[in-house]
């Protein structure tokens, strides 16, 4: 309450204001809610308390299913959960490719109409980023569904799974199957792939179809087609690849090499609806939604708004079940509540855009290192620091070491929930932390499986990571107050080339969202054997799943080794040169202070901290710190994604000359109307509001030829270049494709075949 009270002071006088700015604009730490509360709730429950303004969002689910909607109630849609079907290799109606293909046609025949199923017989959907590259073999598709007219054999379809229930109206019967049908939700496929410890960030292709398709298809294949699939791969996660044209080209042969033997099919996909509070009053506003995961990201309790407070205010949202997984920051928080829950108080490095496959920095910017020198290679310093396998010691490099890339990262620091400062130790402890534990011997009392396969990528590309400095950042807010905070400037050093340094950054930024005081408490819990950083772990021991706050035995353990720790000053072995023993006892008192009056040791670094939880539901209490580098209104821009679309095409021989209208948002008071006007009447929109109109054009061997995207000239025209030179003569077949603000969702896609002439 007192850093409340100096905030409203601050407020007060003139705002708050960075050092270099030249003017005063008014900030309030942390975002728009003063308190969460997450509650497991019936879909029947959920729909009355929505209907009566006493529930803002219903997160996961749709409890107005089959049902319009009610005044006052806004729905939000995003991709569900990826439709497919498996066959049985030793059942000899399927026995061949040719046969599993004919009999997925058929299937996707059967299913085609059924309710929340929408046909799409390729893996990459309207809602992945790379749809437009894709688009003419996700066309050639599904001509070839419409058009089966071929003998399908007659199946005994296993539904796997409620939704599988409801397509398919004959299970078979026990034991035999020939197919399995099932709906993979999209959100938990993707949960697999996101890091420990730097909060929900992923790989640069996260949100890519064709990584999808690998996740959802790789595991079918038999071992010769499973190699040369993962050779294509293996290429796209290492960037081995020498542009944009190339990519294209590698993720079209990845999807091709996984869809060509049917041993596992996507039929099509569900899409999610989800539901907030639109009361005039009573409900909430500015909301952002991802388009995989709906209202279950961290970008969701980052910009959502009460209409009845400026800011602050009560949130209160429902969720289908109770918060199983255990509340550790390395491998837990993979169920639904949890997710959410963990969005809110931990603070990831960078946060995946909702509408597109970029990522938006959070608590880390990055920059690409100086370009390239003798055979192509960056040298890494003499002091840079690596990880050692096994113990996680952060040795020197030394003389001789050369990486493929290097990107510069700036760490926004601010205090943990503690109260400790977050410094240099919290930031690279992470990297050992990979190293000890994921990087053991299977079996090892140093391994844990979770730990190795969240932490994989990151010990693949990493190759050195060094402290180049150390700035300080500086707000003043009026004329007494002023905040300073260290800023962190970290080279991290990558074994592999980074053709996209913003999409590399999400690799391994320096960043922990838990200090390490609280990594070091985990460590020994689990080295002990009191517990297991993941299910698989806890389970193949016979030890619980380590949860940080709900599970009493452990608490009390956990006490008396924060006890233990304060009394030696304990620093972990891999931090041994960076803190002293003053510093690490003042750390643990602080734990042990955090402890007494919170009741757990969750303590993070994120907007928002754990109050108090039951069975049923969890709360959530903002952290207002001024020290907190983050703000209300800092993600404002991404609510309410807007569109573009073509109102004309002109073929000039050497370009295609398009004319588009852009939407626009016209907001009163706590209402908004969507309008679109002619893009050479639109206002000016600079950086990432800007227009674009994105093009592929294919060959007529199938291949991509060329890529890109253009902004609109002066005359209100988007002009794509198609000159001799940059394409051979020949017949091209050219996407189109227009977003605006990185809106890559659905896009209107515009084909036009288009002919080089010799």
């Amino acid at each position: 309450m007192r850093a409340l009270a100096c905030l409203v002071a601050a407020l007060a006088a003139l705002g708050g204001t960075t050092a270099e700015g030249g003017h005063e604009p008014t900030f309030y730490p942390s975002f728009y809610p003063q308190e969460i509360t997450v509650e497991a709730l019936d879909p029947t429950t959920a729909a009355g308390l929505v209907r009566g303004n006493e529930l803002h969002a219903y997160v996961g689910g749709d409890p107005f299913a089959g049902r319009s909607l009610p005044p006052g109630v806004r729905a939000l849609e995003s991709l569900g959960s990826y439709v497919v079907v498996s066959f049985d290799p030793a059942a000899p109606a399927v026995r061949e490719p040719a046969a599993r293909c004919a009999a997925a046609a058929g299937v996707a025949a059967r299913l085609a109409g059924a309710p929340g199923f929408v046909l799409h017989p390729y893996p990459v959907t309207p809602y992945d980023p790379d749809y437009l590259e894709h688009y003419d073999r996700v066309e050639a598709a599904r001509r070839a569904y419409r058009d089966h007219h071929g003998e399908t054999p007659s199946l005994r379809i296993r539904p796997d799974g409620a939704f599988a229930d409801r397509l398919v109206a004959a299970p078979a019967p026990a034991p035999g199957w020939d197919a399995r049908a099932e709906a993979v939700e999209v959100a938990g496929l993707l949960a697999s792939a996101a890091a420990a410890l730097t909060g929900p960030v992923g790989p640069p292709w996260l949100k890519a179809g064709w990584f999808h398709a690998w996740l959802l298809l790789s595991g079918s294949l038999d071992e010769a087609e499973r190699r040369a699939a993962a050779a294509i791969y293996r290429r796209l996660v290492s960037g081995g690849y020498a542009g944009e044209v190339e990519r294209a080209n590698l993720g079209r042969a990845l999807v091709e090499r996984l869809t060509r033997r049917c041993a596992r099919v996507v039929l099509g996909y569900t899409v999610r609806r989800e539901v907030v509070n639109d009361d005039y009053s009573a409900g909430v506003e500015n909301v952002a939604a991802d388009s995989l995961t709906g209202l279950d990201s961290a970008l969701f309790v980052r910009t959502v708004k009460l209409k009845d407070f400026p800011w602050n205010g009560w949130l209160r949202v429902g969720v289908p079940a109770r918060a199983a997984a255990a509340w550790n920051p390395v491998t837990g928080f993979t169920d639904g509540a949890g997710r959410l829950v963990w969005a809110a108080l931990g603070d990831p490095a960078l946060l995946p855009a909702p509408q597109s496959g970029r990522w938006i920095s959070n608590r880390v910017t990055a920059a690409a290192g100086p370009p390239r020198a003798g055979a192509g290679r960056v040298e890494i310093p003499d002091d840079a620091l690596v990880p050692e396998p096994g113990t996680g010691a952060l040795r020197p490099a030394g003389p001789g070491r050369r990486a493929e890339a290097m990107l510069t990262y700036r760490a926004l620091t601010s205090p943990f929930h503690d109260g400790t400062r977050m410094g240099v130790a919290d930031v690279l402890y992470p990297y050992s932390f990979a190293y000890r534990w994921g990087a053991a011997a299977e079996g090892d009392a140093g391994s844990d499986a979770g730990v190795a396969a969240g932490t994989a990528l990151l010990r693949e590309w990493l190759a050195a990571v060094r402290v180049a400095d150390i700035t300080t950042a500086t707000r003043t807010y009026g004329e007494d107050l002023t905040v300073t905070a260290e800023v962190p400037v970290v080279e991290v050093y990558l074994r592999h080339p980074a053709p996209d340094p913003e999409g590399a950054a999400s690799i391994a930024p320096p960043w922990s969202a838990v200090p390490w005081h609280v990594i070091a408490l985990m460590e020994e819990a689990v080295r002990q054997g009191r517990a297991a950083f993941s299910e698989a772990e806890a389970a193949r021991r016979g030890v619980t799943w380590l949860d940080l706050a709900r599970d009493p035995t452990l608490d009390a353990a956990l006490a008396a080794l924060v006890e233990r720790f304060r009394a030696e000053a304990y620093v972990p072995p891999g931090l041994a040169a960076l803190v002293g023993p003053d510093e690490a006892r003042a750390r643990w008192a602080r734990l042990q202070q955090f402890h007494a009056t919170y009741r757990h040791f969750l303590v993070t670094n994120g907007p928002y901290r754990l109050q108090k939880w039951t069975p049923d539901s969890v709360t959530l209490e903002v952290v207002r710190d001024l020290a907190y580098p983050l703000g209300v209104g800092g993600f404002d821009r991404y609510p309410l994604p807007l569109k573009a679309s073509v109102t004309g095409i002109a073929d000039r021989g050497d370009r295609l000359e398009i004319r588009a209208d852009v939407e626009q948002i016209e907001k009163f008071q706590r209402s908004y109307q969507i309008t679109r006007v002619p893009l050479a009447r639109a206002g000016p929109a600079r950086g990432p509001r800007e227009p674009a109109c994105r093009y592929v054009v294919i060959g007529g061997d199938g291949s991509v030829r060329a890529l890109g995207a253009v902004a609109p000239g002066a005359a209100g025209l988007f002009v794509v270049p198609l000159a001799r030179g940059r394409l051979a003569p020949g017949r091209y077949t050219v996407l189109v494709a227009l977003s605006v603000s990185d809106n890559l969702v659905a896009p209107e896609i515009h084909v036009v075949r288009h002919r080089v002439r010799p």
